[in-house]
């Protein structure tokens, strides 16, 4: 390949793949939410039921990613992500063909939750660390917004394909839409700068970063040899912590259950999928500049700016909620989007900061598990919590008071004591 396609540097090509893949992988795992309704009227099954299905999927999804980020750097991130593709594209189109709630928990939990973990947040943290010096923020805060624009922004197409079509004909697209991916990631993108001779974009000449050596153990070794250690350190427990509270509230929480929660307040279906469309539209907005920022200043600072404002909206929303959409609705809908994974730029900032660029990517792969697995949690906490109460409103309590728990902890979190992408790692791992 050579250096400059059209004058682009290579890198914003596999970014643009990468933003591809992320949003593609995102939209595919909004699907189940999205088809509660219909799948619970064909089948007879339960929302403790199909809430348990996106509950397995929300955690596999989670758990994935370290070992995929793992994967990544002892097998190369190309050969990965079509792995991951693959993987989704079979899950999807098999479910057309289920007929028992537990193949919904295998095919979507377990099938589509490990394809769509490979291309999890983890997997673009990995590209803009590989790839940028210059803009590395705010690269990552595209990556974020376009994910979580694909988890939301496909919702009405999804869910008006299954209304006109039917739920298997919102199923086999995404399947073949995974499918349609996989040429082009593979003739066009590629695992790092230095693989094919470049330097990463912005990089200088008298300050170059330290290219990390390749691992000589086994994925799943390196991604628990590099939990095992970071779970002595501090900053760990504060990222964990602080985004697990994330997971919550955001997919566990309002992408799972906002639809059925509208309804509940007599909101058409398909009106409460645009929304959380809009949502979308505008964190793709709030997240890049969340990178942008994250450029400029103490990401921890940001993280409790972020926090402590999602949980005073989330006290909010359940008065919100109506038939109709009314001008308070909209501006809760225009501030969530803007804060939706406005904490991702921050928070891979501050993996990279403490625990250096060459562990950056299986670090920040933990934390995000540890979000997916807090979404996971939330989505049947909030299902039980609705059939238990015949409400929502306790769920929007409680995701409330853990943000503003999760703000104060990020006071806890001391700033780096050196810059750590300036050497390579203490302890590499080999």
């Amino acid at each position: 390949m050579s250096i400059r396609v059209r004058s682009i540097h290579l890198a914003w090509i596999v970014a643009a793949l990468t933003m591809l893949a992320l949003v593609a992988g995102a939209a595919f795992r909004s699907t189940t939410g999205a088809l509660f309704e219909p799948m619970e009227t064909e089948f007879g099954w339960s929302r403790s039921g199909t809430s348990g299905a996106v509950t397995l999927n929300l955690i596999v999804y989670g758990l994935t990613a370290p070992f995929a980020a793992a994967a990544m750097e002892r097998l190369g991130v190309k050969r990965v992500v079509l792995a991951g593709l693959g993987l989704t594209a079979l899950g999807s189109g098999l479910t057309v063909f289920m007929t028992s709630l537990w193949q919904l928990w295998v095919l979507w939990g377990l099938f589509v939750g490990v394809g769509t973990g490979v291309m999890a947040l983890v997997f673009g943290s990995i590209v803009a660390n590989r790839w940028f010096v210059r803009h590395r923020g705010l690269v990552m805060g595209i990556f974020s917004g376009g994910n979580a624009c694909g988890q939301l922004v496909f919702l009405p197409l999804i869910v008006a394909l299954a209304e006109h079509e039917g739920w298997r004909a919102a199923a086999l697209a995404t399947a073949l839409v995974a499918a349609a991916i996989i040429p082009f990631v593979a003739r066009y993108f590629a695992d790092s700068p230095h693989a094919v001779g470049l330097r990463p974009y912005g990089e200088e000449a008298d300050n170059p970063v330290p290219v990390p050596a390749k691992p000589q153990v086994s994925p799943a070794r390196l991604a628990l040899r590099v939990l095992r250690e970071s779970l002595a350190r501090r900053p760990f427990w504060i990222l964990l912590f602080t985004f697990w509270v994330c997971g919550w509230s955001t997919n566990g929480l309002i992408q799972t259950h906002f639809i059925p929660a509208a309804h509940d307040h007599g909101m058409p279906a398909t009106t409460a999928a645009g929304l959380l469309a809009l949502i979308g539209v505008f964190d793709l907005i709030g997240t890049v500049a969340s990178g942008w920022l994250t450029d400029r200043f103490n990401p921890a600072m940001l993280l409790v700016c972020y926090y402590g404002l999602r949980g005073l909206s989330l006290v909010f929303v359940n008065s919100l909620l109506g038939p109709s959409i009314e001008p308070p609705l909209w501006v809760f809908i225009v501030f969530y989007g803007l804060d939706w994974v406005a904490t991702v730029p921050p928070t891979a900032a501050l993996c990279r900061e403490h625990f250096g660029i060459e562990r950056a990517g299986v670090v920040f792969g933990w934390v995000f598990a540890s979000h997916m697995v807090g979404a996971g949690v939330a989505a049947a906490t909030a299902g039980w919590l609705r059939e238990t109460t015949g409400s929502y409103h306790p769920a929007w309590i409680s995701a409330a008071v853990l943000c503003w728990l999760a703000a104060a902890s990020l006071f806890w979190l001391r700033k780096a004591p050196v810059p750590q992408e300036s050497r390579p790692s203490p302890n590499p791992v080999r």
